[in-house]
């Protein structure tokens, strides 16, 4: 018996391979693409063509099974065209997976983003800022006004004050630099997202998921920071456990790419921000 489940081990481990490989690119895939718009057409695609060959083969609908025969030869490059936004997302991922990626940040930049983050969170300003890394997102800054300047959380926090001309919209940082505000990024068409999540929210995931942009939302009514990376969102955030997240994803120690989308960080208010504001509030003297 164990001899011959050797020769067996011995005369067909390939196939095994073969088939492990399979499941792992079926597996990943579905979770890929499971709540996204594509997943319901390759439901829907999937469904009508294993319908249609069923009834063509308990039939023996000759015509039919001819059709699908050699329609299935242009399938191919159809679900190409379909799943288009999909395919160039996961490939933006694979190709900015910090294997590849040699980020500029540094820790001294992160103590200036998390100040101003939440600077902005004890006033509830509302607030959207990504933060470039190897993906070029020079076309959404295109779509906002330009700034060039120094990072500067004085700056940052005049921006988002309400009723400004640039509060609404995205902020891109750019090599510790402020590139453009006002910026309009794309809104993720999830169907799997908390229907709480507002537009900023969307708008932070739909950026991350174009690219490998780190996107930080603060909410104009909970004053609660999230942050999006790779089309994950990971929200209430105190000030140590969001610096310590970000030196994570920008100084690479120890990055944990397998952390879903539930909420981490810190509960309540958030003791470690500033006492003194940066920018006086309207309603102080």
């Amino acid at each position: 018996m164990i001899a011959n489940l050797l020769d067996f081990a011995s005369r067909d481990w390939r196939s095994a391979v073969e088939i492990g490989i399979l499941w792992l690119i079926i597996y990943h895939g579905y979770l890929y693409f499971r709540g996204t718009r594509g997943a319901k057409v390759l439901t829907g695609l999937a469904l009508g063509l294993l319908t249609l060959i069923l009834v063509s083969e308990l039939l023996r609908l000759v015509v039919i099974l001819w059709l699908i025969r050699y329609i299935t030869a242009f399938l191919a490059v159809a679900l190409v065209v379909i799943f288009q936004p999909e395919l160039r997302r996961a490939l933006a991922a694979l190709g900015s997976h910090h294997f590849f990626s040699a980020t500029p940040q540094n820790r001294e930049t992160i103590e200036v983003i998390t100040e101003m983050v939440f600077e902005l969170s004890n006033r509830q300003f509302g607030a959207l800022i990504a933060i470039e890394r190897d993906i070029n997102i020079g076309a959404f800054a295109e779509t906002g006004v330009g700034i060039d300047c120094e990072l500067s959380p004085e700056l940052v926090v005049t921006i988002f004050q309400p009723k400004t001309p640039l509060h609404d919209g995205g902020l891109i940082l750019r090599n510790d630099r402020i590139l453009a505000a006002a910026c309009i990024f794309p809104v993720s068409q999830r169907e799997d997202l908390d229907r709480n999540l507002g537009l900023r929210h969307r708008a932070a995931l739909g950026l991350s998921e174009e690219s490998d942009a780190v996107t930080l939302v603060v909410s104009e009514e909970t004053g609660i920071v999230s942050i999006c990376h790779r089309g994950k969102i990971e929200r209430n955030f105190d000030p140590e456990s969001f610096k310590l997240r970000l030196g994570e994803l920008f100084l690479q120690e120890g990055e944990d790419e397998s952390a879903d989308s539930e909420p981490v960080g810190g509960e309540g208010r958030f003791a470690g921000a500033r006492e003194r504001p940066l920018v006086p509030h309207p309603k102080e003297p």
